[in-house]
């Protein structure tokens, strides 16, 4: 699996990261794990011609040392269809961006 990883965390910035998460973004029903859902400019022709699978998302896996986001756009409604795929070359860009700006946001160096 492709992902992004951004490793070695120290636990006060876990505990600073899962904070900003649990209060910002969409938490999955499995521990650790949240969505990160995209806006529909950040579709990929595919996606958009979807609507009815969204919405589309990146998994973010948050763990003590380490938060991991796999480069798969997921749909919220359907485990499988045409419309999940890996990401475009402009929607990885977004996440790597929007990981980092939590990071920058919460004061964080890693």
């Amino acid at each position: 699996m492709k992902q992004y990883l951004v490793d070695e965390l120290r636990l006060e910035d876990y505990e600073k990261i899962k904070t900003y998460l649990d209060e910002n973004i969409k938490k999955s029903p499995v521990e650790g794990l949240y969505w990160i859902p995209l806006a529909s400019e950040q579709l990929a022709e595919s996606q958009a011609g979807h609507t009815e699978c969204g919405p589309h998302y990146f998994a973010l896996e948050l763990q003590e040392d380490r938060i991991a986001c796999e480069f798969l756009v997921r749909a919220e409604q359907v485990i499988r269809c045409s419309c999940i795929d890996y990401a475009t070359r402009a929607q990885r860009n977004w996440l790597m961006d929007c990981v980092d700006a939590i990071l920058e946001k919460l004061g964080l160096s890693v």
